[in-house]
């Protein structure tokens, strides 16, 4: 697949190319029309899959990219839930080495989800604004992890 876009700059995926027209695809909506070859030309800056991508707004495609692993995640739960936090309040509360704590504190900083603040006179980080909207997203629509019930479990064993 390629991205394509027409001459008022729409972006498109590129479906299929025939001697007039094109069929292609809106990232956006998901809409499939044909569109005068004319009318079209190639994106090289990006691939089909990152313009697929663009569909999800920025501040969740970015926590999505930066976070790899459920401690990190749950870093950046833990200071939406409790506020702006000291380094030496998160060295004391979680099961972080100072180095593996600073490597994460850095990426998270960079990256643009959190911010670095005094707290209480330390050095401190918060979310940034975009984290706190990505949170937001994922929180209400994630349905927490529960065992399964007795009923459930016994419901499957009858089966």
């Amino acid at each position: 697949m390629k991205t394509v876009q027409d001459d008022t700059g729409k972006r498109y995926l590129l479906l299929k190319r025939s001697e007039h027209a094109s069929l292609v695809r809106d990232p956006q909506s998901g809409n499939e029309c044909y569109v005068q070859n004319d009318r079209l030309e190639s994106v090289d800056e990006s691939s089909a899959l990152e313009t697929a991508a663009r569909t999800v707004s920025s501040p969740l495609r970015t926590l999505l990219t930066t976070v790899h692993d459920e401690r990190t995640l749950g870093l950046l739960v833990e200071l939406d839930e409790r506020g702006p936090l000291s380094v030496r309040s998160l060295l004391d509360a979680y099961d972080f080495c100072e180095s593996d704590l600073h490597g994460r504190l850095t990426v998270l900083t960079s990256a643009g989800l959190l911010e670095e603040t005094d707290v209480d006179g330390e050095r401190g980080y918060r979310l940034a604004e975009p984290c706190r909207t990505a949170l937001e997203a994922i929180r209400t629509s994630a349905v927490p992890d529960e065992p399964p019930s007795a009923e459930t479990t016994s419901d499957v064993e009858s089966q």
